[in-house]
């Protein structure tokens, strides 16, 4: 049978326990989902590991390789992921963030999920993951003096802060949906996995797009096959997106984004240890330490229906373009926000942090990353999206 040499990707081991093994017929994950959706979130996620060897695996198509992950249905496992974002966001002067800009609001800190998200945007960070189920899943950030955990066991959800001894606690998504107005708490961090990053990019696979099997890889101690994927369309910033797939059971390992700009992934997620039997069911059990700060989210309800009123606010958003080409258009409520102004004209301050341009549309000023770039013109609408510059201001154009 014809072999593939391998590319060589290597495993470190991490949160080893033994664990009863086992498995559970999973509720089957559709491909492709949108791969905008990844950059969107500019959260990237694990440099390059070390070389120890890889496997000569059977040979496998491209399409027989998308089928397996469509197909897999292991829904248990538990492990250590490392995470690195190397975006390349632009320093803000005065303490302002690229949020102000749009007039977004993170969260209000201690154990909210959200206040944790702008975190992961950059620099390099440690995960534990486990899940057992659709009912039960644990996401923890480990740091160097404190731990963040997110677990969903059930009808509940508690995030815990180590480092202020906060407590977040919510009703489930699914019970949630029931009638009020709370969060998918668990998505806020789901896609801290190669498997929910694969998900998004196998939208990818269409006519705009080239994909091949290109290798073979060891990651997490595991044959897994290597999946490249490249766009076709030049005005998108991305290069290629590499999916590690296990050999055995479908799931995928490691994922990676590379930009166009060259250098190192801007958006990478590996696996670094996993387990795919049974975790622990005190993996998902969790109750309040002594002294700590609960908040329920029952009792800020009023802020989730203002964040609704909020987003009903921002009006004309489009989507333009095909593929990897497409460009997500928003209008800003009134126009610039006042605090993105650093005290003088919004125009002149976001000048300060980007490059101004000029088309048929008027004026307005790129912010540029090594992923996602973003034109904000002068009158307050915003075109944002994996593209190069000049593919913002044609579509800025159009929409003139």
């Amino acid at each position: 049978m014809a072999r593939i040499r391998p590319t060589q990707v290597a495993d470190d081991g991490f949160w080893d326990e033994d664990r009863p093994k086992g498995r559970h017929k999973a509720a089957r994950y559709a491909a492709p989902v949108a791969v905008a959706g990844i950059a969107a979130a500019t959260i990237g996620l694990v440099p390059a590991l070390a070389s120890t060897g890889a496997p000569d695996l059977p040979k496998i198509t491209a399409e027989e390789l998308i089928s397996k992950i469509a197909a897999s249905d292991t829904e248990q496992l538990s492990g250590s992921v490392k995470v690195t974002t190397d975006l390349g966001i632009p320093s803000l002067p005065g303490g302002a963030s690229l949020g102000d800009l749009a007039g977004g609001q993170q969260g209000d800190g201690g154990a909210s999920p959200e206040s944790k998200l702008a975190e992961l945007a950059s620099g390099t960070h440690t995960l534990r993951v486990a899940a057992d189920g659709p009912e039960r899943q644990r996401v923890s950030i480990i740091e160097k003096a404190a731990e963040y955990s997110v677990i969903h066991n059930g009808d509940e959800v508690w995030a815990y802060n180590s480092a202020d001894n906060s407590v977040y606690h919510a009703e489930s998504p699914a019970k949630a949906a029931k009638g009020d107005h709370r969060r998918d708490v668990p998505e806020d961090l789901s896609g801290l996995t190669p498997r929910e990053a694969a998900k998004k990019a196998l939208a990818a696979v269409d006519a705009t797009t080239q994909v091949k099997v290109d290798g073979t890889a060891r990651v997490a101690g595991r044959d897994a096959y290597q999946l490249l994927i490249r766009p076709k369309q030049s005005d998108s910033t991305v290069g290629a997106i590499r999916i590690a797939v296990d050999a055995k059971n479908g799931v995928p390992l490691k994922f990676a984004l590379e930009p166009k700009s060259g250098g190192r992934a801007a958006i990478d997620v590996a696996f670094t240890q996993v387990d795919f039997g049974k975790p622990k069911a005190s993996t998902f059990h969790f109750t309040p330490p002594k002294g700590a700060k609960v908040t329920e989210e029952g009792r800020a309800e009023h802020k989730a229906k203002g964040e609704e009123k909020s987003l009903r606010e921002l009006s004309g958003l489009n989507v333009v373009g095909k593929g990897w080409d497409s460009v997500a258009r928003l209008d800003l409520p009134g126009g610039l926000p006042a605090s993105a102004s650093g005290g003088g004209e919004p125009s002149d301050f976001l000048g300060s942090l980007g490059k101004k341009v000029k088309g048929d549309f008027g004026s307005g000023t790129v912010l540029s990353t090594r992923l996602v770039n973003a034109l904000i013109t002068d009158d307050g609408k915003v075109f944002v999206g994996a593209v190069d510059k000049s593919a913002l201001i044609d579509a800025a154009d159009a929409a003139k």
